[in-house]
Parts: structure tokens; sequence; C-alpha cells
């Protein structure tokens, strides 16, 4: 949003002359823009305890919580994943980096969803991740908990998802972009269901969207049909990569959190 106001104000020439939000910049075109370098940015670090999975000097693997926003937003600028990350990366036993780390956001989680994350630690990384997501290079795995029985035992979701401007969400649309979801039922109770939820596609709340679409809503998703739950029982439990620099192939996985099993069970609390 800084970058958009000095756009807006005029701080923006391309080719030596101001342009405004929504100018389509072509090969070449030769940009300047005064910044001012000593503002603090929204991505300040804060100590904040983060479950790392893996890390290296390239790249580190966290399982998210739930509750956590991947990113700072206009509203909400502290608390985030990338600002525990920030620190983690550059203030680690009280040391801090001359050379800053800066958190490279390969891909997303929504809030209330937990689980494997992958985060880029340099520029090479951060582009040969983006291209295996891109790819679809990249093997992800998510855990549910439904609502009611499903039929099937395993079987394929293909319904285009968009999004609607004046309502301000994301769902079903037929002039929408083409998604897609495998899944494959792992156990059954007598009015819930723990479901694998594979992505083929990576379209925004394509999950939660198309297992409310075929009358499966997940649980905790009461915005489309979900019954309250203390959490969205929506989990990104497997994670498999290439690693950027090694090209060793690598496989991350967090458990399925302990509440997953108070949402299948009969008497849980709803």
């Amino acid at each position: 949003m800084y970058l958009r106001r000095l756009v807006r104000d005029g701080q923006c020439e391309v080719n030596g002359r101001n342009e405004n939000v929504g100018y389509r910049l072509r090969a070449n075109d030769f940009i300047e823009i005064d910044v001012d370098v000593t503002r603090e940015n929204s991505m300040r670090p804060q100590d904040i305890r983060i479950e790392i999975l893996f890390e290296d000097e390239h790249l580190a693997v966290v399982n998210k919580p739930p509750g956590m926003l991947v990113h700072p937003t206009n509203i909400d600028k502290t608390g985030t994943l990338l600002n525990a990350l920030a620190y983690h990366f550059n203030h680690r036993n009280g040391a801090e980096r001359t050379e800053a780390i800066r958190p490279g956001l390969i891909h997303r989680l929504d809030k209330e969803t937990s689980g494997v994350m992958v985060i880029a630690k340099t520029d090479r990384a951060h582009r040969s991740l983006s291209a295996q997501f891109q790819r679809r290079y990249v093997d992800k795995r998510y855990i549910a908990v439904v609502e009611g029985v499903m039929n099937d035992r395993a079987g394929t979701i293909e319904l285009p998802i968009g999004r609607y401007a004046e309502e301000k969400r994301w769902d079903i649309k037929p002039d929408g972009k083409p998604a897609e979801t495998k899944f494959n039922v792992q156990d059954q109770y007598p009015d819930r269901t723990l479901v694998e939820l594979v992505p083929v596609t990576g379209r925004t709340n394509q999950l939660r969207i198309h297992c409310a679409a075929i009358g499966h809503p997940i649980v905790g998703d009461v915005s489309r049909g979900g019954r309250e739950f203390s959490r969205l029982c929506l989990h990104a439990f497997s994670l498999e990569i290439r690693h950027p620099i090694t090209r060793q192939d690598l496989k991350f996985t967090a458990e399925m959190p302990g509440s997953f099993t108070e949402a299948v069970s009969a008497n849980g609390r709803t």
C-alpha cells in the first residue's frame, strides 16, 4: 500500500513521465520511484514462538498454527508468521545479523488453516520454489473433518471458482477459473467424515469452497454451512518439494492436530 500511495502521489516515473496505477509496463521500461528507505515496513521482527520442521541456509519449513495470518495486512501488521520469521531468521540468540534475511513467501494458508509451509531465505531459493509451485511439481496434502457421511470413498471435484466483487467473496462461479480437488476418505463417523484433500489447482479458498459445494462443508467453516467449532478443521499435513539447491526430494509432515479427534467424536463439543 505504501508503494501504491507513492504512485498515486506522483512519486513514480516511467520513462521520465508520471504514470498512475493501472499503467501496463512494457519490456525495457525505465522505472524511477522515490522511496523512503528509512521507513519501517510492516514486517517488523517479533519474538513469537513458531514450530520449525526443517531449516538450512536456503529455506525453512514451518508448522503454521491456526488463527495466525501468514503476512501483515492494512489492519493486522503484527503477530503474523512473517513477523515471527523475520525475528527467527535475524535475531536468534540475541544476535542481530549484519545482512538481514527477508522471508520469501512461496505459498499461503488461510488464517484459520494450520500446517506445513515452506519459506525461502534467498532469492535463488525463492525463484526455484516458486517455479515448482507454478508448474505443479509440488505435492500438497490436507486433512479435514467435514460434515456428513461421504458416499464416495474417493473422487475428484471439478468446479470453477471466481470472486463475486459486490459481495467480496470467492465461491463457485460459472465463468470462474478451473479448479480441481481430489479427495480420499480416511474414516467415517455417525455424522462427519475425515478426508484427505489434494488441491490440483490453487484457487483462493478452494478446499473450503469445493467441500461446501458437494454438501460437505468443513467443520468450523460456519460461513459455508459447517457447524461451530473451536477451529477450522483443515490442516496441511504433508508437503513434498525438491530442494532448490541440492535438488534432493524432500517430504515434510505435520501430525493431525489433537483437536481433530474431538471434532470427529460423536460426543465432542460443538
